[in-house]
């Protein structure tokens, strides 16, 4: 599984990276999948219907990767999170973490796994004091812009790029770092998740529809190869 066996991930990558299927639990012939974590609280984990498709077929077509188009939605608090190296996390609103739940999000992350939080917007103050119970020793730190996930292999110099105004901040880009990796990133006033969609969802203009899957795309490089 992906997030256990450590020495997968630099196999993987290689394999997504020239089109060759890694595994045999992939039937598709595609090398690895992507997962959308299904929480609970009653916030729309299911939003960005789209999302994760389109990021898919624009790394297959842009990098030459091997990832499986059809998502996969992964229960926070079951054995399935592990054969995942990533996982994406979206909504707008309330988002609850039991202690098993927090238990197994923390062993899948600490195992090597990795988490994208993606503020759809209103997730903010849910999904900060949900984190806490996974990582109660630390804090989300915002990402300098000279970090690798802004410069490979699209250079974004000033970080995140802004997708949807929501309030009107800046984007910002945050991590959650143990024992040296990053194992969440977390995008807020972005919407990285809403950029990916199918064009017609949102009407954006294509250069910014384009910025955002770039974007996703560092942040696949990125997993994929650390």
């Amino acid at each position: 599984m992906w997030a256990i066996q450590r020495i997968s991930r630099a196999l993987a990558f290689s394999a997504i990276m020239i089109g060759m299927s890694a595994f045999t639990g992939h039937p598709t012939g595609y090398s690895v999948k992507l997962g959308r974590l299904k929480y609970s609280g009653g916030g729309d984990w299911y939003s960005s219907k789209t999302a994760l498709g389109n990021l898919a077929k624009f790394c297959n077509t842009r990098l030459a990767m091997s990832i499986d188009p059809v998502e996969n939605i992964v229960d926070i608090g079951g054995p399935d999170l592990f054969n995942y190296p990533y996982i994406f996390m979206t909504g707008h609103g309330n988002v609850v973490f039991s202690d098993a739940d927090a238990g197994n999000l923390r062993k899948y992350l600490e195992s090597g796994g990795f988490l994208h939080i993606c503020d759809n917007y209103g997730m903010d103050k849910f999904v900060r004091t949900q984190m806490k119970k996974v990582f109660p020793e630390l804090e989300f730190k915002e990402l300098p812009h000279r970090h690798p996930i802004y410069s490979a292999p699209f250079l974004f110099n000033t970080g995140l790029p802004k997708i949807h105004q929501h309030d009107g901040k800046s984007p910002q880009g945050f991590g959650l770092i143990h024992k040296g990796r990053l194992v969440c990133f977390y995008d807020y006033e972005c919407d990285l998740g809403n950029g990916w969609e199918d064009p017609e969802v949102h009407n954006d203009p294509e250069p910014t529809r384009q910025k955002a899957l770039q974007m996703g795309a560092n942040i696949l490089y990125y997993v994929f190869r650390n």
